[in-house]
């Protein structure tokens, strides 16, 4: 079973929180892993058109409840109708997380995810225990499947 990894932050943020998230996007799909996130603009979008430049999966689990607010870089939209309560749904699914910038919406699904015991590497997000620093998409990525190496994909 291939290994699913959310990407995750705002959906406005600065131009270099953007190329960011593409080249994590890129990178997480050079590793064979499939790539989740919100499905909308900002980091979504970025990291989301780097994974399929990369040829990789995308999936997207949307607030809405018609797929057709997904981004044009998601292969599965995923409409749910629960708003903010979509984050319970990408914290559940994901082995782990690269939270990029973010405002509420990215602390409650790191938050969801700590609680779940899922690995948060953070590059410049919230500064809370548990997150993971990493100061580039290389650096957060390596981090990322580190501390997957030797946890089992149920």
């Amino acid at each position: 079973m291939k290994r699913v990894i959310a990407v995750i932050g705002g959906r406005r943020v600065k131009k270099g929180l953007l190329l960011m998230a593409e080249d994590v996007g890129r990178l997480i799909a050079e590793r064979g892993a499939v790539l989740l996130c919100g499905g909308l603009g900002g980091i979504m979008e970025a990291s989301a058109k780097g994974a399929k430049d990369a040829g990789g999966l995308t999936l997207g689990v949307l607030p809405q409840d018609d797929k057709g607010h997904a981004n044009p870089f998601i292969d599965i939209p995923v409409a749910t109708g629960l708003g903010i309560g979509r984050n319970v749904i990408i914290a559940r699914t994901a082995d782990a997380f690269v939270a990029i910038g973010g405002q509420y919406g990215t602390l409650s699904e790191i938050a969801f995810s700590l609680q779940l015991k899922k690995p948060v590497i953070g590059i410049e997000t919230w500064d809370i225990d548990g997150v993971i620093r990493a100061e580039t998409p290389e650096d957060a990525v390596r981090k990322i499947f580190d501390n997957l190496k030797y946890k089992s994909v149920l």
